[in-house]
């Protein structure tokens, strides 16, 4: 596999630069130091955002083609680079090389939506000759770049959530400034090595990892016109209070629940709740944290679920073999055990795993939780799944919305009068039918209600986010 290098530099207005090698990373399997890069101080995150709002006039004068080129030759790089930029998620986010292979392919992905809707920035022609005193006038509006952009991006997806800020942002031309996690840092800034091959304008794009302490500018500087955020509910809100005029975008956590009836397919639901439930660690916003199942089945789905958790693989990323990675600190692993624990104190039955050791938590599977558990009520954000049984569809609608989130659900079922009734009862950003919540596509609308967040990620819906509409009103003279 690839060698990572000893050393990264940050991208400070297109260019690399290498003030200092102040962030250590670590290979979350070992512990060990993989890598260091560069930290921003808040003079070069000052430059930064000074570079973008010099650059905000010429990007947006780019031609749509241009900009497609763009992303054209960073789909190629990535391409080309796919190796690299797999080795490089599995050492520093400690994700199993097979799930990191696929996140490079929705990087890949999203790029390409991105360069497509490049070339879609559509308007529209409007009448305005709705009563005898707007005869003779019409309407046009188009939409325009909002302009200098603050984007922060979290640990546990380092390449595709910050390519869904980063591919829309040069899709309708709005320089950037980008805080990846220090936790993660080297796939966004692999994206700036690739970004500076091109001819964008100078201060269109800066990559600045960054300590929270010295990265108050992203949020608080006024000449930025747009902060989008994904990562822990607490940090975000409060990044809203804090951010002034500029408009806020949020995607924060989930405690997502996945309904199985008695008519599902319960060899494809079981497989799936695996995924959705296990995957990465558990280490995803729209994690299968809850699974709520009907009383008919509840005994036989609940014995074949924890005889398959049990034969999860866990171990070193770097194997193949390998499905349960480290969560991304030993200090994450063992908040998630402490709440199991007291889970379990307080009556929930183990059916599966629970042990950890350092960074390496069990593949876990409780039932019986009091709804007043952390573990019930919280996110979980780790390998840990409640399961729960219900006999009125209603019932079960009514369990899935009792959490403070709302990012999406999933349901198993084969009756479309309940999908319907999922639908619009479920207060969610998504309702996912015969699968489950985990499952996402880089164009849909991704987002939530409640503590989940505001606005929704997908190139096209980003990049509504990322535009503002300008009118155009014309009075027609007499011919």
């Amino acid at each position: 596999m690839p060698q990572l290098q000893a050393s990264y530099p940050l991208y400070l207005n297109n260019k690399a630069a290498q003030p200092n090698l102040d962030l250590k990373v670590t290979d979350k399997f070992t512990g060990e130091v993989a890598f260091r890069t560069a930290l921003a101080t808040p003079d070069v995150i000052d430059a930064a955002i000074a570079g973008a709002v010099r650059a905000a006039e010429p990007f947006a004068g780019m031609a749509s083609y241009e900009r497609q080129a763009v992303l054209d030759h960073c789909v190629r790089r990535f391409r080309e680079r796919f190796d690299e930029l797999a080795w490089a998620l599995c050492i520093e986010a400690g994700k199993p090389i097979a799930d990191a292979e696929g996140e490079v392919t929705r990087l890949i992905d999203t790029f390409r939506l991105a360069a497509e809707e490049a070339t879609r920035n559509y308007g529209e022609v409007q009448p305005l000759d709705i009563s005898a005193r707007s005869k003779g006038y019409m309407g046009m509006w188009k939409r325009v770049p909002i302009g200098p952009c603050s984007f922060i991006s979290p640990f546990n997806f380092p390449l595709n959530l910050a390519a869904h800020k980063i591919a829309p942002a040069i899709a309708v031309g709005c320089p950037f400034v980008m805080k990846p996690a220090s936790l993660t840092p080297l796939g966004a800034i692999i994206i700036g090595e690739i970004l500076a091959e091109t001819d964008l304008p100078e201060g269109a794009f800066s990559i600045l990892p960054a300590s929270r302490d010295g990265a108050d500018l992203f949020t608080t500087d006024d000449r930025l016109k747009l902060l989008s955020f994904t990562g822990s509910p607490g940090v975000g809100w409060d990044l809203k209070a804090r951010a002034g005029k500029k408009k806020v975008v949020l995607e924060l956590g989930g405690n997502a629940a996945v309904v199985v009836d008695a008519d599902a397919d319960l060899d494809h639901a079981l497989e799936r709740i695996i995924f959705g439930g296990y995957y990465q660690s558990g280490q995803s916003c729209i994690h299968v944290q809850r699974v709520i199942v009907h009383e008919a089945v509840y005994d036989t789905f609940r014995d074949r679920l924890a005889a398959r958790v049990r034969t999860l693989v866990s171990g070193d990323p770097k194997d193949r073999r390998t499905f349960i990675g480290p969560m991304i600190s030993a200090r994450e692993a063992a908040r998630l055990k402490g709440w199991i624990d007291s889970a379990v104190s307080g009556g929930a039955r183990l059916l599966a795993g629970g042990g950890c050791d350092r960074a390496m938590l069990e593949a876990t599977l409780v039932e019986n939780c009091d709804r007043a558990a952390d573990l019930y009520r919280e996110e979980a954000f780790g390998p840990a799944v409640i399961l729960s049984k219900f006999s009125a569809w209603q019932d079960a609608l009514a369990e899935v919305n009792d959490s403070k989130f709302g990012l999406q659900a999933g349901i198993f079922t084969r009756d479309l009068h309940k999908v319907l009734a999922a639908w619009d009862k479920l207060e969610v950003g998504g309702v996912v039918v015969n699968d489950v919540s985990s499952f996402r596509v880089d164009n849909m609308p991704y987002g939530g209600v409640r503590d989940s967040g505001l606005g929704r990620e997908g190139v096209r819906f980003a990049i509504e986010d990322m535009t503002e509409i300008r009118n155009l009103v014309i009075r027609r003279a007499p011919v």
